[in-house]
């Protein structure tokens, strides 16, 4: 009989007092990973939302109206799960450029906040059944790099000589949606729950996506999946690099 395949780690989680998470879009976050986020600001743990736009290129309507708009729905998207922290870098939707400027703004962030984690999402060219979006895969890239940035003193050097922001080492990268997890943060049906209201405040964007599935309908399964992975009911699945 072949042994059966072993169980992801619990991520580990002592000392952890702030949480950032960086992503692309509004609603990037609540395809299951803010279950993670839910349990974290139960626990106690602050969490901050950094999008690098406001989405405003996502939907059929003008930009103008779509960003505001968007920004609504993520503000109540984020009380769902308990995030009063929600910022926003306004980089162009769809033509998120990676590079230097990219770069520095979230290491600014970092050093701002003085995150324990950063989370971030999948950013491989082939993701979640087909081929990921330019934004996500940019998004992602910079997230990793502004982590070293913002450890490093002689990088972007102004964040801290006119600034004022002094060097920060995040001790751990969680990539969310990645198809190889090495950890597991176990979650509660009430956190489940609390995903679900997250992807259903935005009400606007899923009427907007044609043939959308109703976030009951698959969130729970996806983080039961993630369980079945880490040997608990439910559990977002990630992919953890020691910083």
């Amino acid at each position: 009989m072949s042994a059966s395949p072993s169980l992801l780690p619990v991520l580990p989680e002592d000392g952890v007092r702030r949480v950032l998470c960086i992503v692309a879009h509004p609603d990037d976050m609540e395809y299951g990973a803010s279950a993670a986020v839910a349990a974290w600001t139960a626990a106690g743990i602050e969490v901050s939302y950094l999008l690098l736009t406001r989405g405003e290129a996502g939907m059929a309507q003008e930009p103008a109206v779509v960003g505001p708009l968007r920004e609504r729905e993520q503000r109540r998207a984020c009380q769902r799960v308990g995030v009063a922290d929600l910022r926003h870098l306004d980089h162009p939707d769809g033509m998120l450029e990676g590079g230097l400027a990219l770069r520095r703004d979230i290491a600014r962030q970092i050093r701002q906040l003085r995150p324990d984690l950063v989370l971030t999402a999948n950013f491989e060219v082939e993701a979640y059944g087909g081929l990921n979006q330019a934004d996500h895969r940019v998004a992602g890239l910079a997230a990793v790099d502004a982590c070293r940035d913002a450890a490093n003193p002689w990088v972007f050097r102004e964040l801290a000589e006119v600034e004022g922001l002094a060097p920060w080492r995040t001790a751990r990268l969680l990539i969310a949606g990645h198809p190889e997890p090495t950890h597991a943060k176990h979650v509660t049906p009430e956190h489940v729950q609390a995903a679900v209201d997250s992807l259903n405040a935005h009400e606007a964007y899923l009427a907007h996506v044609e043939g959308h599935p109703r976030p009951e309908d698959f969130l729970p399964e996806v983080l039961r999946g993630g369980g079945e992975a880490a040997g608990t009911e439910h559990a977002v699945v990630l992919r953890v690099f020691d910083l």
